[in-house]
C-alpha cells in the first residue's frame, strides 16, 4: 500500500482523533463511517499492513495520535503493554533485564521487555515492541515502582529490592546467578536498598529455594541476626541441601542452618 492517506483512511484518522481514543476495534467503524463489515475489516488490514496502525490481537487496534513523518508507527512499549494487559483486565509489572537495566544492575540493553502479570503467557509483537509476558499467580505481582511517560502513560516495574528477588528467583529464566548475588551487595552497600526492603519481598515473592539463598547470603554479608530470623522462620527443617549457584556443580562447603551449599 501506498503511503499516502485514501479518502476512508483519513475518515478513520479522523475519527480517532476526534473521539481522542487510541485504540479502535471491530465494529467500531461501520456506523460511525457507514461501511460494511467487510469494508471495515479491509480498511483494519490495509492500515495494518502498511504499519500506520499496530494489531494488539485479532480486532483490536492501536491508533496513532498523528502520523509521524514517512506514514509507518509504532507505539511505545508502555503503550503497547498496559494496551494488551488492561483487554484483558489483569494486572502486571516490567521485570527482568528491562527492570535491571533500569536500575544500572547490568548494562545491557534488552531487546523485548518482559512482562509478569497475571492474564497472559508466551511471547507476543505489537508494532515494533517485542514482548515476552510471563504469566504468574496474582499474589506474585507487587512492589512496584510507577513511571510515568511523556505521552501520560504509566509503566509498572518492579522495585529496585523485588527487582533482585526476581533476578534470585528467576534466575534460569533470565540467567542472573551468580551476578545477583554481586548486585545485590553493591545495592546493599551502596544503601540504595535496606536489609528490611530484601527480607519482606525475599518472604512475599520467593519460594523456599529464594529464602534459602538469599538467608544465606545476607548473613554472608552479616545482616543483624535479629532481621534474618524472619526468613528462618519460613523454613521447615530439611536435611535436603541446595546450591548457592544452581548451574555450578553442588560442592563446596556446606551450611545446615540455611540448607546451603556454597559453591562460589
Amino acid at each position: 500500500m501506498k503511503q499516502t492517506l485514501g479518502n476512508m483512511e483519513r475518515k478513520l484518522f479522523a475519527y480517532a482523533q476526534m473521539r481522542g481514543v487510541k485504540t479502535l476495534k471491530t465494529g467500531d467503524l461501520r456506523k460511525a463511517l457507514g461501511i460494511s463489515a467487510n469494508q471495515e475489516k479491509k480498511l483494519y488490514s490495509r492500515l495494518f499492513g502498511a504499519a500506520m496502525i499496530a494489531r494488539v490481537r485479532r480486532g483490536l487496534y492501536l491508533i496513532p495520535i498523528r502520523l509521524p513523518l514517512g506514514g509507518k508507527w509504532s507505539p511505545d512499549e508502555v503503550l503497547a503493554i498496559n494496551t494488551i494487559i488492561n483487554d484483558k483486565n489483569g494486572i502486571y509489572q516490567i521485570s527482568g533485564p528491562n527492570a535491571f537495566n533500569r536500575y544500572g544492575f547490568d548494562e545491557q540493553i534488552p531487546n523485548r521487555v518482559y512482562v509478569y502479570n497475571n492474564v497472559l503467557s508466551g511471547n507476543r509483537t505489537v508494532g515494533s515492541i517485542s514482548l515476552t509476558l510471563i504469566k504468574v499467580a496474582k499474589k506474585r505481582l507487587g512492589s512496584v515502582e510507577e513511571v510515568k511517560t511523556p505521552e501520560e502513560e504509566v509503566a509498572l516495574y518492579s522495585s529496585r529490592s523485588r527487582a533482585l528477588i526476581d533476578a534470585i528467583y528467576d534466575w534460569s529464566r533470565f540467567n542472573t546467578l551468580p551476578r545477583a548475588y554481586n548486585w545485590l551487595q553493591k545495592e546493599l552497600t551502596a544503601k540504595r536498598v535496606t536489609p528490611k526492603e530484601i527480607i519482606d519481598d525475599t518472604l512475599k515473592y520467593g519460594d523456599i529455594g529464594t529464602i534459602r539463598r538469599v538467608g544465606y547470603f545476607l548473613q554472608y554479608l552479616k545482616v543483624k541476626k535479629i532481621l534474618l530470623s524472619k526468613l528462618n522462620g519460613a523454613l521447615k527443617s530439611s536435611t535436603a541441601y541446595i546450591p548457592l549457584i544452581p548451574s555450578r556443580p553442588k560442592r563446596g562447603k556446606l551450611n545446615k542452618e540455611w540448607g546451603i551449599i556454597d559453591n562460589r
